[in-house]
This record gives structure tokens, C-alpha cells and sequence, in this order.
């Protein structure tokens, strides 16, 4: 019993963790109650994913103990952490996409008799479980058939399969939509009331207000302090996570519009598979002093526009016009060299490779220029000096092995602002910025803000692609909806408000967009 008369089902005393160079949590300790839903919030690289996996029994501590219901436990693999009834959805789910759902969750723990797989029981309790928190899911369907919103289901139901009592989820609605975010809120709260102690990792401070009944905030693997979400307000645990006072909305000057940058004339553009037409006659234009954003629920079409934009996907029919000219044919390096910068929607598969350094990867779009290379041998000093540079003015935080840090080790957040800094680097005419802010923290978000200003400011042309409502109205200058497939709105964003937008986003209401 802790001082004020409550049970802690889950004690970390002490935890210290080192990597090469970093330390990622130094003597944490953290108390969580029986039953309570307790937010684990920090920054990007706090040392949150860490103290979770040493806890999932992914990582060994170097120092320090984990009690559970007052005892001390040793978990050296997720065996043992199960075994303690244990569970974690991962912000990278741990599914095998060719499995279907049924096989996932059965995974490690299949049920056998006389020697032989028997899905009998399992499957009637899982559709008991399925029923009874309204999952909708087919348990036959494969893992790449479904929605990122049911992979996370799936996940869920691996926990409660196996009736873990702590179940652990690590930035749970960092790819979520809006109504899917609403869907496990109202998950979690009914996994409260079944008795489940819940550990929310987010540095989304509404949600950590809405869901959590404590929060704890860790600051460079430094256990900052655990407060009472009711009466702290998202102010003061913002303060506690980055050390200051964070400016929640950017100050915006008066924009001075320029010249037409990027011009769609009725676009269409096919999916990846090519099986279905995923843009269907988009036209708009970006002009140079202007953010202009394309909101929508996941899935309409926005991921399929900025490929095509960026050249990973060609344009089916319609005109993409750069300054005037046809883009049509050019291939990526020319579109790179003449004036894009592409901030990818999915960072690992498109904005990083990831078992390279951090110097490679900064050079990656300009490696062929005379500066870092000469007759095809590569300038590995200038390449050295160029990604030292990068790191300070963008303050990308690494280990001791400086721009030689493998971007695999890096945190989510520095491996985005290591993107943002070789992106803007690069002064582009046009930055095409896909969820620029996914999975960032507070501090991060107003970082990344800042410099999408900055750009807009200096002349360049921005279309930020966007989930998050507060980002979308902050940010833009104008609005456009896309609702399967087609532009359904043109919006003055300082005209328009999140409820106005959400019908637009919903199909309710539409108008001409020219």
C-alpha cells in the first residue's frame, strides 16, 4: 500500500539504462496503482519506449528493481513479462502482415492437444472477447488487408488473450484517425472498468487530460515527477516535459502571396496497386508565401496526391505544373534538383534508411554534387563537416558517435527533425509536408511549426498534408478537403472551424473547388 492508502500493482525502483553514449533512463522510478490508467509523458527520446520495454522485458536494466504487487521480479524476455501478465501494443505493431488476424493473435501461445493445433476453445474465446468489447473484426482477414485503426485491435486482443492485468500501449494513436482515437479511448475506459491497469505513453497532453488519471514525465531519462492529470493543467505538464513554456499556437505574420508554384489541372492518380483511381480530378494551386493544407480522413486519397507530387507514383492523366512546367514525365532527382523538398508521411520507408548514418542520410540529395564528391570518390569530410553543421542549427540530438549514429538508434523525433534539416536545407521553391508533426512531442510540434513558417515567410510554397485539426487551423493559410478522392472544399482557415471542417472531412457538405 502506497502513502495514501492505495495498492501499487507495478513498482520500477531506480532503473538506470545506458546505450553507446546515451543514457537513456537514469534511476527512474515509477509507481502505478491498481487499476488506474497512468500516462508515461516526455519528449521525444525521454527514455518512455525504453522504461516500457525494459518493463515488456525487451531490454535488461542495467541497475535497479521491478516489483510486481510488491514483489521482485526478474524479466529478462517477453516470456517473462507475460508470465507476470504483462502486455504491450507497440508503436510499431508486431504483426505479420501475410498472418491473419486469428494467427497473430495465437502466435507463441497456440493451443495444443494430443500433439495437435486445436482452435476450438481459442476461437469461441476470442469471439467472446471480439462481442464484448465491440471490436468488429474478422478473424480470418490477413493483417495486410486491414486498416492501422484494426491492426491495433488485433494487438489488443493478443493482450487479452493471454488475460494480461498491465497492459502497456506506446504512442497508441500516433496513426489513428480522429474517430479512431475516439474508438480506443472509449476501449481503454472499458478495459478500466474490467479492472486492467493501464500504461499510456503519449506526449499528446489532451489525450494524456481525457484518458489518464495520473501522469508521469520523464525529461532526458530523468523522472521529472507524477501528477494528478485532474487538477494539472496540458501548460504546466507541457513545462514539465521540456523544461520552459511552450507557445501551443505559432505566431503567424501576414502572408505575401507570390507566384503560382505548384498548378493540378484535373489530376488523376491510381493507387500503388494500381487497382483503383485514388485522386480523381484534383485542381488547385500553390502560390510561394502561402501554406496550403489538404485535411481529410486517412485513406481519401491525400497519401496518393503527394506521391504523385513527389514523383513516387505517376500522374494517370491531368496536367502537375512546376512554375509553369509540365512534371508530368521528370523523375524524382530532377524534381528534387529543380526546386521540391518532400517531408514523407512514412519516415522509416521513405524519408530514412534507416542502417545508415545520420551524416548519409543528410547528404542523400546532394551526395553527387561537386562538394561531396569528386569523379564519383565520395569527400567523406566535407560530408562529416555538412552533417555537424545540420545537427547544431536543427539541434538533432545523437550520441557520442556524432553524425556517425546509426538512424536505426535514433529516436522517432530526431530521426523527423534529421529529415526536416536535409529537406530545408535544400531551399526549396515547393515543400510538400506529409503528418510533419506524427509522433512528436510538444516541443517538437512547435519546432516543426516554427520552420514551416519560416519557409512560408521567406517565400517558398508549402502544402502540408494533415490529420491533426489543431495543426490544420494553426498552421494554414487555406484549406482543402479531400473526401474519396476529391477536393470537397477550399477554405479560408481563419474563417472556418474544426466542426465546419469535420463535415467537409465526413462527406456531409461539399462545394465546387477551383
Amino acid at each position: 500500500m502506497n502513502e495514501q492508502g492505495f495498492e501499487n500493482i507495478l513498482e520500477m525502483e531506480g532503473i538506470t539504462k545506458r546505450f553507446a553514449g546515451i543514457v537513456a533512463n537514469d534511476s527512474v522510478t515509477l509507481k502505478v496503482r491498481r487499476g488506474e490508467i497512468h500516462a508515461l509523458s516526455g519528449e521525444n527520446g525521454a527514455g518512455k519506449s525504453t522504461l516500457m520495454s525494459i518493463l515488456f522485458g525487451l531490454y535488461e536494466p542495467d541497475e535497479g528493481v521491478i516489483k510486481i504487487n510488491g514483489k521482485t521480479v526478474n524479466i529478462h524476455d517477453p516470456n517473462d513479462a507475460n508470465k507476470y501478465r504483462i502486455g504491450m501494443v507497440h508503436q510499431h505493431f508486431k504483426l505479420v502482415p501475410t498472418f491473419t488476424a486469428l494467427q497473430n493473435i495465437l502466435l507463441g501461445a497456440e493451443p495444443v492437444k494430443y500433439g495437435f493445433l486445436d482452435l476450438k476453445e481459442s476461437l469461441s474465446t476470442l469471439e467472446e472477447l471480439v462481442k464484448k468489447y465491440n471490436f468488429s473484426i474478422d478473424l480470418n482477414r490477413k493483417i495486410s488487408d486491414m486498416t492501422v485503426g484494426m491492426q491495433q485491435r488485433v494487438e489488443i486482443l493478443k493482450m487479452l488473450y493471454r488475460d494480461n492485468d498491465i497492459l502497456i500501449f506506446d504512442e497508441p494513436t500516433a496513426v489513428l484517425t480522429p474517430q479512431e482515437v475516439e474508438e480506443l479511448m472509449d476501449i481503454l475506459r472499458n478495459l478500466k472498468k474490467e479492472g486492467k491497469t493501464i500504461l499510456f505513453i503519449s506526449h499528446k497532453l489532451g489525450e494524456v487530460k481525457e484518458i489518464s488519471d495520473r501522469c508521469t514525465v520523464l525529461w532526458k531519462g530523468h523522472c521529472i515527477g507524477t501528477v494528478d492529470t485532474a487538477v494539472t493543467s496540458e501548460e504546466q505538464i507541457s513545462e514539465m516535459m521540456v523544461g520552459r513554456k511552450v507557445q501551443f499556437v505559432p505566431e503567424r505574420k501576414e502572408k505575401k502571396v507570390g507566384e503560382d508554384i505548384l498548378t493540378l489541372k484535373n489530376v488523376c492518380v491510381r493507387d500503388a496497386a494500381g487497382m483503383k483511381q485514388a485522386v480523381k480530378n484534383a485542381s488547385f494551386t500553390v502560390r510561394g508565401g502561402e501554406i496550403v493544407c489538404i485535411a481529410g480522413i486517412d485513406g481519401n486519397g491525400q497519401t496518393e496526391l503527394a506521391h504523385a507530387i513527389a514523383g513516387l507514383l505517376p500522374v494517370e492523366s491531368g496536367e502537375l505544373l512546376f512554375a509553369g512546367e509540365n512534371w508530368n514525365q521528370k523523375g524524382i532527382r530532377y524534381r528534387n534538383t529543380h526546386g521540391l523538398a518532400h517531408i514523407p508521411e512514412d519516415r522509416h520507408k521513405h524519408g530514412l534508411v534507416l542502417d545508415y548514418s545520420l551524416e548519409e542520410n543528410l547528404v542523400i540529395k546532394k551526395y553527387f554534387e561537386p562538394e561531396f564528391q569528386n569523379h564519383g570518390v565520395i569527400k567523406k569530410k566535407a560530408i562529416h563537416a555538412f552533417a555537424e553543421d545540420l545537427i547544431r542549427r536543427f539541434d538533432i540530438r545523437v550520441g557520442d558517435k556524432g553524425p556517425a549514429t546509426q538512424a536505426r538508434s535514433m529516436s522517432g523525433g530526431n530521426q523527423q527533425k534529421a529529415i526536416i534539416a536535409r529537406e530545408i536545407d535544400v531551399k526549396p521553391r515547393l515543400l510538400v509536408a506529409v503528418q510533419p508533426t506524427r509522433g512528436l512531442d510538444v516541443g517538437a510540434i512547435e519546432y516543426v511549426h516554427k520552420h514551416l513558417l519560416e519557409m512560408r515567410d521567406a517565400g517558398a510554397a508549402v502544402l502540408l498534408i494533415s490529420l491533426e485539426l489543431d495543426e490544420i487551423l494553426n498552421v494554414s493559410d487555406r484549406i482543402l478537403v479531400m473526401y474519396n478522392g476529391e477536393l470537397v472544399c477550399n477554405l479560408d482557415a481563419e474563417k472556418t472551424t474544426a466542426q465546419e471542417l469535420g463535415l467537409y472531412m465526413m462527406g456531409v457538405r461539399r462545394e465546387e473547388v477551383s
